[in-house]
């Protein structure tokens, strides 16, 4: 099974080639609907420009990282030309986010005609380059299975054990305060946790197993 690859939340760049502006966006999108809205909101933000090529792709999957799925979903893919020659636009803008093995994103690249033609493969070069231009930009996470753990913490070391947890990579879910603390973790192995929190309090906590989720983790 292929893990989910995306980023972590919006970049934008701005590339020139031969006078013609090139301004990309490249956005998380959960569905084809919001895709299409980062589509429309970049239509909006750049009327003046001349063409807002396209190019998403998106699974069916749910994009909340805590929900029980590893994304094996539909895969929608889409690519926008939007005036410019066929196939000197979308389609290079679609390749560069294939070849990031990425999903649930959206690329939007808005051009301002500069004066000078570029030619069929000129386009093609200054379209996915300014989608891979703004791809430098962003952090991506990859989905990964997690086991979730429970843990009951006194309050006054819950601070501790936490930090200490997130130093060793461990996802914290969220902690939740009555009589003692409870801290919720997501780990990819169990049992070398549950070792781990054991030295962290003298052996005095013991997490319990509490199922699985898929969360995004930083490449």
């Amino acid at each position: 099974m292929t893990p989910l690859r995306t980023i972590a939340g919006r970049v934008e760049c701005e590339t020139e080639v031969r006078k013609s502006r090139f301004v990309a966006v490249v956005d998380r999108a959960a569905t084809e609907a919001e895709a299409r809205a980062v589509i429309a909101a970049a239509r909006k933000v750049d009327p003046a420009a001349g063409h807002h090529c396209s190019a998403f792709i998106v699974d069916s999957s749910p994009s909340d990282p805590h929900i029980d799925s590893a994304g094996e979903g539909q895969r929608i893919e889409r690519s926008n030309d939007d005036g410019e020659p066929s196939g000197t636009a979308g389609t290079p803008m679609l390749d560069v986010l294939r070849g990031h093995h990425l999903t649930n994103v959206v690329a939007v690249v808005s051009r301002y005609f500069g004066g000078t033609k570029l030619g069929t493969g000129g386009l093609a070069r200054a379209y996915g380059g300014a989608v891979a231009e703004a791809l430098f930009e962003a952090t991506f996470l990859t989905r990964e299975r997690r086991e979730i753990l429970t843990l009951e913490l006194d309050h006054a070391e819950v601070g501790r054990v936490e930090s200490e947890l997130r130093g060793h990579g461990v996802v914290v879910v969220g902690t939740s305060y009555g009589a003692s603390a409870v801290l919720t973790v997501a780990v990819p192995d169990a049992d070398s946790t549950a070792a781990l929190v054991a030295s962290l309090t003298a052996g005095r906590v013991i997490p319990v197993l509490d199922g699985h989720m898929y969360a995004e983790i930083p490449e």
